[in-house]
């Protein structure tokens, strides 16, 4: 299923059918893709069971199944989860940062009770400053 989202031009394809059932000329139309090329994307969809296509005369009308797609959603649920605890988290971090530009005194305690660090020695990898009045660590 995956390999037929990661497609761009199917996922426009799927856009343009959510709201509305269509022909195959106006999703040419739409895409600004050629005709045999839309053809070959439906096909894929079909396929994949994301669309359906039913005869109106002439033309056959392409409409979206959502179903296939309500099982992606449920397989991704608790990972967005995770993604919007991690994001929670940051947020309150950078809330909690002092604006930019304004250096807290050394040694305050931001909430959390984390002692913020007074120099460049509290962070690895920094590289030690030598020259007049500096001391090397």
């Amino acid at each position: 299923m995956f390999e037929v989202l990661a497609d761009r031009s199917r996922r426009r394809i799927l856009d343009l059918l959510r709201d509305d059932e269509r022909a195959v000329g106006d999703l040419v139309a739409a895409t600004g893709l050629s005709q045999p090329g839309v053809s070959k994307h439906l096909r894929v969809l079909r396929a994949a069971g994301l669309v359906d296509v039913r005869a109106d005369g002439q033309r056959r009308l392409y409409r979206l199944r959502p179903e296939p797609l309500a099982e992606i959603e449920e397989w991704l649920a608790p990972y967005r989860a995770a993604w919007r605890d991690r994001l929670g988290a940051l947020e309150r971090h950078l809330d909690a940062m002092p604006p930019a530009g304004v250096m807290p005194p050394a040694g305050a305690m931001p909430p959390g009770g984390a002692v913020l660090p007074t120099g460049a020695e509290h962070h690895p990898g920094a590289m030690p400053l030598t020259g007049p009045g500096n001391k090397e660590s």
